[in-house]
């Protein structure tokens, strides 16, 4: 009798641990998952970088100065909320050029000084731009060459990507006025209108 009432008892403890025992099986702490990618905690900060891209130009004469364009950029961005607003500068080395009959025009230089604002979706930005524009405009004829600075005005939007805490890329469309210029030793009035493709790496203090 008393070997049954052992058994017993064993037998009711076992079947009272089954239960605990699975749902610790079951209810216990979670697989640890592996970290998800380290997003971009904010925008906000100073930032410089490199661009590249192709210029495709009009000016008088039916001249189409295009060509490779590169150069630097830097600025600042504040981000609020999911918006984003900043301020950028660039300067740009190009070999936009193109010849009609014994004229020759050229932008070998140019810069914008912008104003940006954007959304954020987590490390993907967004933004739209506009500002002031300057340039170099050269026009070249029988040997003779005239050398002017424009202004004018800029305009374009973007896709910034960020794929570490301090490195981003982007790829960005830029409108560049250049007000026409009297070339007086030419005869010749003469600006350039601009559009711009280029892709750009920034480094994000």
């Amino acid at each position: 009798m008393k070997t049954t009432t052992i058994s017993a008892g064993l037998l009711a403890a076992t079947l009272l641990a089954g239960p605990t025992g699975a749902a610790d099986l079951r209810y216990g702490a979670p697989y640890q998952q592996p970290p998800p990618y380290a997003a971009v905690p904010t925008w906000t900060g100073p930032y410089v970088g490199v661009n590249l891209g192709y210029q495709f130009g009009s000016s008088a004469l039916s001249m189409n100065p295009s060509g490779i364009v590169g150069g630097v950029q830097g600025g600042y961005n504040y981000q609020i909320g999911q918006f984003v607003i900043g301020a950028e500068t660039d300067f740009q080395f190009s070999g936009a050029e193109d010849t009609f009959a014994a004229y020759k025009f050229s932008n070998p230089w140019f810069g914008t000084l912008r104003g940006r604002a954007g959304f954020a979706m987590n490390n993907v930005l967004l933004y739209g731009t506009a500002g002031f524009a300057y340039g170099r405009g050269e026009v070249e004829w029988f040997g003779w060459s005239q050398t002017k600075t424009h202004t004018g005005w800029t305009a374009g939007a973007g896709i910034e990507v960020a794929f570490t805490q301090n490195w981003s890329a982007r790829a960005e469309y830029l409108y560049v006025d250049l007000e026409k210029q009297n070339y007086t030793m030419l005869g010749l009035n003469a600006g350039i209108e601009s559009s711009i493709v280029r892709f750009g790496l920034n480094y994000r203090f």
